[in-house]
Formats: C-alpha cells, sequence, structure tokens
C-alpha cells in the first residue's frame, strides 16, 4: 500500500512558483525601507503595518495564481462592481473633512475609488483586447467614455489624488494601445500653456480673489499654496514649508537615523504617510533618497521588461499599465513633499502607511508576476 507523503520542500516550491523571484527581492527591500523609517516616524504604528505587508503579500501571491486570461475574464465585472459602490457613496456615503468618500458596510467601510485603481486599467486592457486587429478611432472613443464614468464619479466626491491616479492608469492603456500622437500632442501642448500661464499669472489671481469656476475652493488654495507657501505660513503653506525644511536638513548624508529634529519635533504633518519621504530625507540624506530612486528604477525596469515580453496584448497592456500606476504614485508623492507638485495625498509607493494602497499596489505586483509566469509557462 504506497502512502502519500508530502514533502515541505515541494510544498515550499509549489507555493512560490507563481512568485517573479526579481519583483518579490525588489518589493522586500522597499518594505523593509518602510520599516525601517516607520520605527522612526511612528513606531507605535509598526505592529499594524506588518499586518498591512501580510495581507498586501497574501493578496499579491493569491492574484500571481490566477492565469492572466482569468483576471482579463473578470475585468467586466470588477469594472461594473466598482461603477455601482462609486455611485453608492454618492448616494449613501459617509462624508470626512468635507469629502464623501467612503461606503459602510456594516463590518467595515471601504473606499471604491481605490478599487477603480485595478479595475479601470484592466477593463481597457479586456476591452483592447478583444478589438486586436481591428482597432478603430471609435473604439478609443469607447475607452474614453469606460474612463470617463468613474473618474467623474470620483472627481464629485471629491478625491483629487485618486481621480489623478485613475486618470492616469485609464491614459496610460490608451497610449500603449496606440492613440494616436496627433490627438496626445495638442492634448500635451494645451496642459503645458495652462501650467505655464498658472505659474506666470497665479501670484495675481491668487492675490486677486479672482473667482476660479472651474476649481473647488480648497483646490485654488492648492494652487496658491504651491505657488507661495510663505503667504500662509502657519495655515495651508505650513506643510510644505516644513517638508522642504527637513528635506533641504538632510544634506548628503542625512541627520541619521531617529535623529530628524523635523520628525522628531512633529514639525513634518502625516509624516507617516503622505510626507514619509520627507523622513527619509532629513535622516538618510540624498543617499537614501538616492537609494530609494534606485530601488524604483529596477522595479519599473522589470515591469517594463515583463510588459515587452507579455504574450497577449491585453496582458501587455495590462503590464504597461500597472508599471506606470507605480511610477505615477512616486513621481506625484515625491513632487508634492518637494514643493514642486501641489499636495493631493498621494501616498508614496510600499512606503506610506496604510492598507489600502499597499495592498492595491501589491495586487498589481501580483499581476506582473502572473504575467510572466504565463510567458513562462508557454516556454515549458
Amino acid at each position: 500500500m504506497n502512502e502519500w507523503r508530502i514533502h515541505p520542500l515541494g510544498v515550499l516550491r509549489a507555493l512560490l512558483r507563481p512568485i517573479d523571484p526579481w519583483l518579490l527581492l525588489i518589493l522586500v527591500a522597499l518594505l523593509g525601507y518602510s520599516w525601517v523609517l516607520m520605527m522612526s516616524a511612528s513606531p507605535e504604528r509598526v505592529a499594524t503595518q506588518r499586518v498591512h505587508f501580510a495581507v498586501a503579500l497574501l493578496a499579491m501571491w493569491a492574484v500571481a495564481l490566477v492565469p492572466p486570461k482569468r483576471l482579463l475574464a473578470g475585468a467586466v465585472p470588477l469594472y461594473l462592481a466598482g461603477v455601482v459602490l462609486l455611485v453608492g457613496v454618492l448616494v449613501f456615503g459617509e462624508s470626512s473633512k468635507g469629502a464623501q468618500r467612503w461606503l459602510s458596510l456594516g463590518f467595515a467601510r471601504i473606499q471604491p475609488s481605490e478599487l477603480m485603481k485595478i479595475a479601470l486599467p484592466l477593463m481597457l486592457a479586456w476591452y483592447f483586447q478583444q478589438r486586436e486587429g481591428m482597432l478603430q478611432a471609435a473604439d478609443f472613443i469607447v475607452a474614453g467614455i469606460l474612463l470617463a464614468i468613474p473618474l467623474g464619479l470620483i472627481v464629485v466626491q471629491p478625491d483629487l489624488g485618486t481621480s489623478l491616479l485613475v486618470a492616469a492608469a485609464g491614459a496610460y492603456v490608451l497610449f500603449f494601445a496606440g492613440l494616436s500622437w496627433k490627438l496626445i500632442v495638442p492634448v500635451a501642448l494645451v496642459s503645458i500653456a495652462g501650467m505655464a500661464a498658472i505659474v506666470g499669472f497665479g501670484d495675481i489671481l491668487c492675490e486677486s480673489g479672482f473667482d476660479w469656476h472651474v476649481l473647488r475652493e480648497y483646490q485654488k488654495q492648492r494652487v496658491c499654496t504651491l505657488l507661495d507657501p510663505t503667504q500662509d505660513p502657519l495655515g495651508k503653506g505650513f506643510h510644505i514649508i516644513q517638508s522642504t525644511i527637513a528635506i533641504g536638513s538632510g544634506g548628503l548624508f542625512g541627520k541619521g537615523w531617529m535623529a530628524g529634529t523635523q520628525t522628531h519635533l512633529a514639525f513634518i504633518p502625516e509624516r507617516h504617510t503622505d510626507f514619509i519621504f520627507s523622513v527619509l530625507a532629513e535622516e538618510f540624506g540624498m543617499v537614501g533618497a538616492m537609494v530609494l530612486l534606485a530601488a524604483y528604477a529596477l522595479l519599473l525596469l522589470r515591469g517594463f521588461m515583463i510588459a515587452a515580453r507579455a504574450p497577449t496584448l491585453g496582458s501587455r497592456l495590462l503590464a504597461g499599465a500597472v508599471t506606470m500606476i507605480i511610477f505615477t504614485y512616486a513621481f506625484v508623492n515625491m513632487g508634492m513633499v518637494s514643493g514642486i507638485l501641489p499636495v493631493v495625498g498621494v501616498p508614496l509607493p510600499f512606503l506610506s502607511y496604510g492598507g489600502t494602497a499597499l495592498v492595491t499596489l501589491c495586487i498589481g505586483i501580483g499581476m506582473l508576476m502572473s504575467i510572466e509566469r504565463s510567458r513562462q509557462a508557454a516556454k515549458e
């Protein structure tokens, strides 16, 4: 009679089979960096953040097990569920700090806009996959409508940071799908001209009390604070002034771990979430910041390699969009804490405290692993 034996090494290999070692190595390094920073910025939250790490890694592993074909097959129901939840937020949502972004399920609160960061690029990748070989201008119009529906629902909450990320996620898929440069260039030129006008005339508009009908009052204040934070150094400009002081005071090598004065005297607001890069720059200096940038660069490089070698159009679009979403998170966060961009509440990927964004990003990493695994399986 044969005996069934479970070999621990065989079980471990089976569990790790869908995991891309390069992505895992970079991710673990970033999470380790986050733990080090959290010990300094907010040690009382370290235990909770470890739970977030565990949940995020489990979500990544679970998604990595699912073949890309099945991921794309779930795009439509996931997208529709996200839209329905966003409508539910407008009707039944809970308000906090002047925005209605949360939906209570009784046992937990969820922020449906976070779901769209994954559901939207997945939906668009599925749509273009169905239209492969017969793409026309009308297909990009349909894709634009699919993008505009959740984006509009998020903008009216209002949630500027999330709407920016969702818009970017959709735009990346459109670009990778082959959106004509004839459409991209005019939009880019108009955007650049608008930014130049804001920089050139923003001070005049802010001081004159001009009524900006396009922007809400808090959004206008963010633009004015970006242009000149010293106009309200103890109010709206406090965050960015203290952040830039912390970044500049770190110098080349920083003040040392747990030795940051701006950090430990609580001058840096939200130092464990949106402004954790300020803590890094103050305590580890330019060298510490360059280490972080190198890790991000390696992560993006690996993501683009996976996208370039993906076996299908849908998986290529999805991998490219996920990679660029990570770039957008990092660029916007570091830009806003450095005073280059308005403060919009975007966390630093894999470093900021919190579970929702971390799980969302790790699901994206799991998708990259799934796509890479499918390519390797096709070769075997």
